[in-house]
């Protein structure tokens, strides 16, 4: 039975706004100087599906109401650089890279080593460099924000510039290197824990990095956010006693709407924050569910998309949730079928808010389906879905799940229309396919067979011409460049120990780490 759980009276309006949703998609603002119309609010409401949920919402912080402030569709469309895991708010990579006529090679630029953490943990020893779900998070600071930066932040090294490199490490490290070197320019920041997903940096530009803890080595265990001006933890969220699932990892990155940070936890809970800057953070409520006939909690690794008030995640148990984020109800669900750890992409159309996703065959045992679809945003009902045939390793007690893993890339330019994504364990193959397929109803365009399994997600680089150019990398280290259009392999070596973790992309340059304990920089020529 629902339950909505006030822990003192509401202060505050906690009304929404019945409102037919409406509006520009991503991108088509006014550039001049008039001032756009606040995003409209989408409706309240809770569809058929949601009486699938089971749910509770605590709040924690009746003062504050839990209204979104929307001045803009989209809270990282203006700032300069990557400051989330894909780009931000719709998880569909807007950052891409430039590059000049057809390339034809991958070559490293530099390289970064990062420490290594011996530490026994209840998973194993979990070393250096970065993992599945990590990707660096590249900022670019304006001269006065330089200027300001060196006259308060603690920590900087001589090496601190305008274009400066983030990311979080299975050492347990935080590392901030120059983009154009790979030198530290601030001191590696200790946060306890092994990082396996990617931190987020604030697009208020108040000096907040959001960092989720991936494994416990020590406790507290759970996420924190740090001043980057102060170079240390300002907020520290242990593990939580009331989750429904007893696992307080945070592979997912959060996400900022209106003055809202909003995070999915492994835990099985969702929470939201009001943001003070510089670190701080007060918790403002909290969603934690179960489906009915199931009633165990499920995490969720993959990372939330939002478009304006409704977030969109996937989890463990293969469902999808619509919540409306001023409420933290359940507006709809969907199952889809296995463990969904990519996270989902964000596509608005005509004023409509479209959903890309894709499970594993991880529940399912040995051999089953990996389900691809895509969802209407408002409704939770398919576009369309196709079951493709996959299969789990089973390897010396471990296994790794076939299906999807890697988040997908929306293609655009003379792409227009098509989406790419890495496909482990087809059929009977213990490998991957790198897959084009149409936006429209799904179907494969073309398919790549490639050397092992793939978690990364592919990035893109478009020429003068606006043709794509697609970077992606398998587990075994080998990097591939292909002709986005016509599914043409210009590149293929093997480059690194293991291509786990993401890129972010600027120019024609990616900034990715590996396993191995490294970071690197490669050029695209």
């Amino acid at each position: 039975m629902r339950k909505l759980l006030l822990f003192a009276a509401l202060g505050g309006a906690m009304a929404m706004m019945n409102t037919a949703c409406g509006g520009t998609s991503q991108g088509t603002a006014d550039k001049t100087d008039s001032v756009p119309e606040p995003p409209t609010m989408l409706p309240d409401t809770a569809l058929a599906s949601a009486e699938e949920v089971d749910y509770e919402v605590e709040i924690l912080d009746s003062v504050t109401d839990g209204m979104l402030k929307l001045e803009v569709e989209n809270a990282y469309d203006t700032v300069h650089g990557n400051f989330g895991f894909r780009g931000g708010a719709r998880r569909d990579m807007p950052m891409a890279g430039k590059i000049k006529g057809v390339p034809s090679r991958i070559e490293q630029d530099w390289v970064f080593q990062t420490a290594s953490d011996n530490r026994k943990t209840p998973l194993g020893t979990w070393g250096g460099g970065t993992g599945w779900t990590a990707q660096p998070l590249l900022v670019e600071w304006t001269p006065a924000q330089v200027a300001e930066i060196k006259s308060k932040a603690k920590g900087l090294t001589p090496d601190f510039k305008s274009k400066e490199i983030i990311v979080g490490s299975l050492c347990s490290n935080v590392y901030f290197l120059d983009f154009e070197t790979g030198k530290p320019t601030r001191e590696p920041l200790f946060v306890n824990n092994p990082v396996k997903g990617t931190v987020m940096l604030d697009p208020a530009y108040n000096n907040s990095l959001y960092v989720g803890q991936g494994v416990p080595a020590v406790r507290p265990f759970g996420h924190m956010a740090i001043d980057l001006n102060a170079h240390e933890i300002k907020y520290m969220w242990p593990e939580d006693r009331k989750a429904k699932r007893n696992w307080g990892a945070y592979d997912s990155s959060p996400i900022v709407a209106g003055q809202f940070l909003f995070w999915p936890a492994e835990n099985g809970t969702i929470y939201k924050y009001s943001r003070k800057g510089n670190g701080e953070l007060v918790m403002h409520s909290a969603l934690r569910y179960t489906i009915k006939g199931d009633g165990r909690g499920a995490g969720m690794e993959s990372s939330m998309c939002v478009y304006r008030n409704y977030g969109f995640v996937g989890d463990n148990h293969g469902d999808i949730l619509c919540i409306d984020l001023n409420t933290m109800k359940p507006v709809w669900h969907y199952d889809n079928v296995d463990d969904i750890d990519a996270s989902l992409v964000l596509e608005v159309v005509d004023g409509v808010p479209y959903i890309y996703a894709g499970c594993e065959v991880d529940l399912q045992g040995v051999h089953g389906n990996c389900s691809l679809v895509k969802l209407n945003g408002l409704t939770g009902q398919p576009v369309w879905k196709r079951d493709v045939e996959c299969k789990r390793l089973d390897i010396k007690g471990k296994h790794f799940d076939g299906g999807l893993y890697s988040t997908p890339l929306l293609g655009h330019g003379n792409c227009e229309g098509m989406m790419f994504l890495n496909m482990c364990q087809l059929g009977n193959s213990s490998a991957a396919e790198f897959w084009a397929i149409d936006r429209k109803d799904g179907h494969t365009i073309y398919s790549i067979p490639l050397k092992t399994w793939a978690w990364s997600s592919p990035v893109p680089f478009y020429n003068e011409k606006n043709e794509l150019f697609i970077m992606a990398g398998d587990s075994h280290g080998n990097a591939y460049l292909i002709n986005g259009k016509t599914g043409q392999v210009l590149f293929t070596e093997q480059l690194v120990a293991n291509f786990e973790s993401s890129p972010v992309v600027k120019d024609n340059y990616a900034v990715v780490g590996s396993r191995g304990d490294k970071i690197y920089r490669f050029v695209i020529k």
